[in-house]
C-alpha cells in the first residue's frame, strides 16, 4: 500500500487538532494538498513530505545520527518509499536503515502510534548532485522509546551518532515536546 496525499491530510487534521497553535507554521503544506499537490513523492516541489524518528533512551535522551549531505546534527528519517504502508511505517524502515535500530525494539508511547509527535517545516537547500532544487520538508517525526538498542551505522548517508539531551534539538517546539514525553 502506497501513501497517499488522503492518508497524510488524515494524520495532519488529527495533529493539529492537539496542536492547533502549529498551523501557520504548516501552511505550505497545508496549501500543497488544498491544491492536490502531489507531496509523497521525494521529486515533488515545492516541497514533499518526509518522515522522521525522535528515539528516546531510558535516560531521557534522545538519538541524533550526523547526516552526511546536509553535514548536520538531525533525527534518523528521510523520504517516503512507495512500498511504505504508512506515515509511522516510513519513520519505522528509516530508523532501521539508518541506525538498525529495529521496528521490534522501538515502541510508540501511548496515543503516538497514530499521531506524530511533531511536524516540522524545514527549507532544504538545492543539492546539484541529485539535481534537486532547494524546497521544504515536512517531516512527520514519531516518537518511540528504546532501552539501550545496539546502533550500527548507514555510513553512506550518516557518519556518527549521539544520545544527546533534548535541549540540543533543532527546534524549542521538538525540544520541549521531548522532554516532556521523557520525563
Amino acid at each position: 500500500m502506497t501513501i497517499t496525499n488522503r492518508d497524510i491530510s488524515d494524520t495532519l487534521s488529527r495533529y493539529l487538532a492537539s496542536h492547533p497553535g502549529e498551523h501557520d507554521s504548516l501552511a505550505p503544506l497545508l496549501s500543497s494538498l488544498a491544491a492536490g499537490t502531489e507531496v509523497t513523492a521525494r521529486s515533488a516541489t515545492p516541497g514533499h513530505v518526509t518522515c522522521g524518528a525522535a528515539v528516546i533512551n531510558t535516560a531521557g535522551k534522545i538519538l541524533m545520527i550526523h547526516h552526511n549531505a546536509l553535514d548536520r546534527w538531525l533525527l534518523p528519517g528521510g523520504h517516503l518509499d512507495p512500498a511504505d504502508p504508512g506515515l509511522l511505517a516510513a519513520a519505522l524502515r528509516e530508523l532501521a536503515e539508518e541506525t538498525a535500530v529495529s521496528w521490534q525494539q522501538a515502541v510508540s508511547p501511548p496515543g503516538l502510534d497514530r499521531v506524530p509527535l511533531d511536524i516540522d517545516l524545514h527549507q532544504i537547500p538545492a543539492n546539484p548532485a541529485k539535481d534537486e532544487p532547494a524546497h521544504w520538508h515536512a517531516d512527520f517525526r514519531f516518537a518511540f522509546l528504546v532501552t539501550d538498542p545496539a546502533i550500527s551505522l548507514q555510513l553512506e548517508e550518516v557518519s556518527a551518532h549521539a544520545w544527546r539531551p533534548p535541549s540540543t534539538l533543532q527546534t524549542e517546539r521538538l525540544a520541549a515536546k521531548v522532554t516532556r514525553l521523557a520525563a
